[in-house]
C-alpha cells in the first residue's frame, strides 16, 4: 500500500497501520503545470526538516498538465488522484493557479507563478489581466484564505480588478527575484559549470508561450542565432516556456529544434533550472514573459523580440521594459545589435524595472513562511529562512546535440 493511499484512508478515519509519523498537518500542493510546480517547490522548501507536516501533491486536469507527473516523479513526489485529494481535508492548500481550486477542502494560499502580473488576456470570454481576475482569484466564488503579491504597487491592481480580494492579499515579495540576486555573485562559478571558455559570450534566446512569443517566430530567428554568432566567440542557449513543451508534446519541440542542437546551440529542458543560466548570461534576446523581465537583474543587455502590446500589462514593469530595452532588428547584423544593446545599458534604468517585480527584496522566505505557519496554526522553527544561492548548473554540451548525430 502506497503513502499516498495510506493518507487518503486516515482522512477516512480507517486505521492507519502503514504510517509511521502520525498526526501530522496536512499541506496540499495543488500543481497544475510544470511552472507551477517550480513555484511551489521553491515556497514548500520552507517546510523542510519540520516533522510535524506531510506535504500531499496532486494535479488538477490542465491543458498543459500532462508533463507534471513525470516532473514531480522525478522530484520524489508521488501524486494524489485529484478524486482523491478533493474528497480529503487539509490544514492548508497552496495553489499558483486557480483551476479547481474551489474544490479544496483547506484553507488556501494562492500566488502568481511568474515575475509581477505581466500579461493581458484580450481575446479571451473574460478579458483582462491573468492572475488579477476574479475567477483567477476567487474560482467558483470561492474565496482563499489568502491571495500572495509580490509587490505593494500589486494592490492597487488587486483593487481595480477584484477588489472583493483586497483584504485577503498579503504582500510577500517574489521568491525567484531573491534566488536569482542571492546568487548574482555565483555568476563565474555559473559560467565555469556550463563550460564557458574565457571570453566566450554566452547568448540566451527565452521564449514564453502563445502565437505572439518568441517561438512563435522561431524559424525565422534561430537561423540567424546560429549563422551570424560565430563559433568561439559566442555560446548560444535557448530557453522555452513549459507551456510550449506541454502544449505541442516534447518530441515535437525536441524535433523542431533538433537541427539547431546540431549546430550547437543547447536548449534547456524544461525541467531544468533556468535561473542560474539567466545569471551566467551575457546578453538576452527575450520577448515579453517572466524570464526576460527577472533578467532584468542580472547586468545581462537584453534585446527585445516583440512587445505586443494588447498582450501587455501597462501597469507593469513589462510595459517598462518594452519601452526601454531595444528592439531585435531584421535589417542588422545580429552581432552589432548586441554590440548596441550593450553600449546603450544604463544600468539604473533595467535596476528600477528590477525593483517593480517585488517590493520585500530578500524577505519572501521569511514571509510567505510566516504566513502558511500562520494559516497552519503552528510555531515557525526557530531559525531565519533564507534565499540560498541557486545550484550549479549542468554543462552546456549535456543540452547540445553531437555534430552530425539525431538529438536525443
Amino acid at each position: 500500500m502506497s503513502a499516498l493511499h495510506t493518507i487518503a484512508e486516515s482522512s477516512h478515519d480507517e486505521p492507519r497501520q502503514w504510517l509511521t509519523l502520525v498526526e501530522r498537518k496536512k499541506v496540499l500542493a495543488v500543481v497544475h503545470t510544470v511552472t507551477y510546480a517550480k513555484r511551489l517547490l521553491e515556497v514548500l522548501s520552507l517546510l523542510e526538516a519540520d516533522f510535524r507536516i506531510q506535504v500531499v501533491f496532486t494535479t488538477p486536469p490542465h491543458a498543459f498538465g500532462d508533463d507534471v507527473p513525470r516532473f514531480l516523479q522525478h522530484q520524489g513526489s508521488p501524486l494524489l488522484p485529484w478524486s482523491e485529494a478533493t474528497h480529503m481535508t487539509f490544514d492548508l492548500a497552496v495553489a499558483a493557479g486557480p483551476r479547481g481550486v474551489e474544490q479544496v477542502r483547506a484553507p488556501v494560499i494562492t500566488m502568481p507563478h511568474g515575475a509581477s502580473y505581466l500579461k493581458r488576456l484580450p481575446g479571451a470570454t473574460d478579458p483582462g489581466v491573468a492572475g488579477l481576475r476574479r475567477r483567477d482569484l476567487m474560482p467558483g466564488g470561492k474565496p482563499p484564505a489568502a491571495v500572495v503579491v509580490p509587490h505593494h504597487a500589486d494592490l492597487r491592481e488587486l483593487e481595480r480588478h477584484c477588489p472583493e480580494a483586497l483584504q485577503l492579499a498579503h504582500v510577500v515579495g517574489d521568491p525567484a527575484y531573491d534566488r536569482i540576486t542571492a546568487s548574482l555573485s555565483r555568476r563565474t562559478a555559473y559560467r565555469r559549470a556550463l563550460g564557458l571558455a574565457d571570453g566566450e559570450r554566452l547568448v540566451l534566446a527565452v521564449s514564453t508561450w502563445g502565437p505572439h512569443s518568441f517561438f512563435g517566430r522561431f524559424e525565422m530567428l534561430l537561423p540567424r542565432l546560429v549563422g551570424e554568432l560565430a563559433s568561439g566567440r559566442y555560446r548560444t542557449a535557448v530557453l522555452v516556456h513549459p507551456n510550449v513543451w506541454s502544449g505541442h508534446g516534447s518530441w515535437q519541440v525536441t524535433t523542431w529544434l533538433a537541427w539547431c542542437r546540431r549546430l550547437g546551440v543547447s536548449v534547456v529542458p524544461p525541467e531544468a533550472d533556468w535561473r542560474s543560466v539567466l545569471v551566467a548570461a551575457d546578453y538576452i534576446i527575450g520577448d515579453h514573459g517572466s524570464v526576460t523581465l527577472y533578467g532584468t537583474l542580472t547586468g545581462a543587455p537584453i534585446l527585445l523580440t516583440g512587445s505586443p502590446e494588447p498582450e501587455i500589462n501597462p501597469h507593469s514593469p513589462a510595459a517598462t521594459l518594452a519601452v526601454t530595452a531595444p528592439a531585435l532588428s531584421p535589417a542588422h547584423p545580429l552581432p552589432e545589435q548586441l554590440d548596441y544593446a550593450a553600449a546603450e545599458y544604463r544600468p539604473e534604468e533595467y535596476a528600477a524595472i528590477g525593483a517593480r517585480i517585488t517590493s520585500e527584496p530578500g524577505r519572501f522566505h521569511r514571509n510567505m513562511r510566516r504566513l502558511m505557519y500562520r494559516l497552519l496554526r503552528l510555531g515557525q522553527p526557530a531559525h531565519e529562512p533564507r534565499a540560498l544561492p541557486l545550484p550549479d548548473p549542468p554543462t552546456l554540451r549535456a543540452w547540445t546535440a553531437d555534430r552530425g548525430q539525431a538529438s536525443a
